[in-house]
């Protein structure tokens, strides 16, 4: 044992000159990552604000296509009545054209007299007052046909018209032949235009229709017929 030990002793001396000793330096040191538990699904799902869907618009409702309105009853104004005449009536002061064929005698140019009437030879007075130029040629044709021309064959047309009157507040108020197409201030144009103090904005005319006698404010560019009677109104200021 005494010859071991000091063996020994020579032999870690010897190690300790060679190296084999030496204390080896410390290398890196992986150091792992503190692990942190994620929380549970479920307490997520409890905490966590709930997000609402985005609401869907509401369907819209298809167009709704208006159609024409429904045509209202007919309100014409007072004159309408006036101007509803669907031919025009012969009356006193118009002038006729009568033509009968073959009958150079009895083709003349014929007035209505106050009474209505016009006069021809053979057959004498013809009643002619609110009557078409159509149903007098017819009425002239029938009493021709009595006993004086077998076939008569009768043309009537108006040669001139009865006149219009005018009264009121223009230049000239009075009676004035009848122009064909004339309208209420073509009539006071013919009586010399409206006074100072006339109103301008509309006139009164009066007129007969199938024996009724109407009246009513019109406007200027009323259409007059023969025999109308126009009252232009004074203006108050």
């Amino acid at each position: 044992m005494r010859v071991t030990r000091p063996l020994l002793v020579t032999l870690a001396v010897a190690l300790a000159t060679s190296g084999c000793m030496q204390k080896r330096a410390p290398g890196p040191v992986a150091i792992a990552a503190p692990v942190v538990a994620a929380p549970a699904v479920a307490a997520a799902a409890v905490t966590a604000p709930a997000i609402a869907a985005p609401a869907q618009p509401a369907p819209m409702a298809p167009p709704i296509v208006m159609g024409p309105p429904a045509p209202s009853p007919a309100m014409g104004p007072p004159h309408v009545a006036m101007a509803a005449e669907p031919a025009y009536m012969l009356d006193a002061g118009d002038k006729l054209r009568v033509v009968v064929f073959g009958q150079d005698g009895l083709s003349n140019s014929y007035a209505v007299d106050a009474a209505g009437n016009i006069t021809m030879p053979l057959i004498g007075a013809v009643y002619a007052r609110e009557h078409t130029t159509a149903a007098l040629s017819q009425n002239i044709a029938a009493k021709l046909r009595n006993g004086y021309i077998r076939e008569p064959h009768v043309a009537v047309e108006v040669e001139a018209y009865r006149p219009f009157f005018i009264l009121g507040e223009v230049t000239a108020p009075g009676q004035y032949p009848y122009v064909a197409n004339m309208t209420a201030e073509t009539a006071v144009a013919i009586a010399g235009g409206f006074s100072p103090r006339a109103s301008k904005a509309r006139v009164e005319v009066s007129r007969t229709v199938d024996g009724q006698p109407y009246r009513g404010k019109v406007p200027l560019t009323f259409p007059l017929r023969p025999g109308d009677t126009i009252l232009v109104s004074e203006r108050w200021f």
